[in-house]
């Protein structure tokens, strides 16, 4: 029963042997030469053979627990050191490539914008387009900068769109371009064409409109339509009746009762020959007339069938005559004069009627073109205010001249109101085929026009 025993206990141990073998076996596959230095100590501690230890007590499992501890925190600690490492060179390796990286970036770009500099001034120079060709460029209805550069590189005026772009903004430029017709030539610098296209005059896409003598603000708006020189009437008429123009013309500001007026410069709008533009700006065509005026009214000038060299404005000082009155007695004999010869002997009559006044029962001027002025006759107001309709301006209603110019006259019509036929006409009428009659009497009236009804 002992041996029996014995024999378990020898082999429990044995077991326990053939374990703390493996485990130190293991132990010793996981160790540096260093490690290994100190296992043959312990081999020697444990005096190891084939046939187990022969001194186990020396190497217990709180020995070996111990040391393994220790060799695996070093084993750990150079792992991390090795990690760090592996990082510290990873990383230095990246950094090093994103400099490479960089640099060839900002080289390249460098180049790149040098090349594009190049390029584009030499474009801003006309370098590069030596060869002079004449082209037709059109600028579209309120162009943007790039509409504009987009029609000059279509046309070979510039060969480089942004850098174009960029020159007009860096200039202030980029948004003084208005629509046209232009003939340009193809080796202008950039400041040559930016100067060129906001020119107005260089425009080839003209259209010639001719305001006659006599017509009205309404009328010249109309037509201004019909030619396409305006998309309609609503701006023009606006601008006609607004102090717009009051800082750029004196004649204008002098107005002393613009809020009684229909329209504030009719009268002011020289009748004229034109060059005006398709869908211009309607204070540019207005300008154009006004500054016409201002020509014809304030500079000497020789006028046909006058010796003596004229200035309208300094003869209506002369005369002790403001100019709008001028102008107001002028529109009415270019509305009512049939010819050249009828408006000196119109202007008589309305001069004699207005020295006359009401001590002679003259103090209204009885005037058939003033019934429904802003309009040219009854048939011409809106059907819906016609019933009703009362014009400001009708003398047959009101006491002495109307509030302002019924039309636009012209120099003839003027000179004829500075200038009456000396007579002592107080009447006149006309046929239908404009046969004028004039009379001193009302009774010589009455009788002129029985005769005019039947010619």
């Amino acid at each position: 029963m002992d041996r029996d025993n014995n024999s378990y206990e020898q082999m429990e141990q044995n077991q326990i042997n053939e374990m703390r073998k493996r485990k130190v076996q293991n132990f010793h596959l996981n160790l540096n030469d260093d490690d290994l230095a100190v296992g043959e100590q312990y081999r020697d501690m444990g005096n190891y053979d084939d046939e187990g230890p022969q001194q186990i007590s020396s190497y217990s499992d709180d020995d070996v627990r111990e040391q393994m501890k220790r060799n695996s925190r070093n084993i750990r600690k150079r792992e991390k050191r090795e990690e760090k490492r592996q990082l510290k060179y990873a990383d230095h390796q990246n950094k090093r490539r994103f400099r490479i990286i960089w640099w060839g970036s900002v080289i390249l770009v460098a180049l790149m914008f040098s090349m594009f500099l190049l390029i584009g001034v030499n474009d801003m120079l006309a370098m590069n387009r030596t060869e002079e060709n004449k082209v037709t460029i059109e600028i579209p209805e309120n162009p943007s900068l790039e509409d504009v550069s987009k029609a000059l590189w279509n046309k070979g005026v510039i060969k480089e769109e942004m850098f174009f772009n960029i020159y007009a903004k860096i200039t202030k430029n980029d948004d003084d371009f208005t629509q046209g017709v232009f003939n340009m030539k193809t080796n202008m610098d950039y400041e040559a064409i930016v100067n060129y296209l906001q020119s107005i005059s260089n425009r080839t896409d003209t259209i010639k409109i001719t305001v006659t003598e006599g017509m009205n603000v309404q009328e010249i708006a109309d037509m201004l339509v019909e030619k396409d020189v305006l998309p309609d009437t609503s701006e023009f008429l606006k601008l006609c009746n607004s102090n717009y123009f009051d800082k750029d013309y004196d004649f204008i500001s002098e107005i002393k009762n613009p809020d009684k007026r229909y329209y504030k410069l009719e009268g002011y709008l020289f009748p004229d020959t034109y060059e005006c533009y398709h869908n211009e700006d309607p204070k540019l065509t207005i300008t154009r007339m006004l500054n016409d005026f201002e020509t014809r009214i304030y500079e000497n000038q020789n006028v046909e069938g006058y010796k003596k060299i004229i200035n309208i404005e300094k003869i209506a000082k002369k005369k002790k005559m403001s100019l709008d009155k001028v102008l107001i007695i002028a529109s009415i004999i270019q509305a009512e004069a049939a010819n050249k010869k009828d408006m000196y002997n119109i202007s008589s009559v309305l001069h004699n009627r207005l020295k006359a006044g009401k001590a002679s029962g003259f103090a209204k001027l009885s005037l058939d073109s003033t019934k429904y002025y802003p309009y040219r006759s009854k048939k011409k107001v809106p059907e819906s205010e016609r019933k009703t309709f009362k014009s400001s301006y009708n003398t047959y209603k009101i006491k002495g001249l109307p509030p302002g110019p019924i039309c636009n006259p012209g120099m003839e019509a003027i000179l004829a109101a500075l200038y009456p036929n000396d007579t002592d006409y107080l009447y006149f009428c006309h046929s239908k085929k404009g046969t004028p009659y004039y009379a001193r009497t009302l009774y010589q009236q009455n009788l002129n026009l029985a005769e005019a009804k039947g010619n």
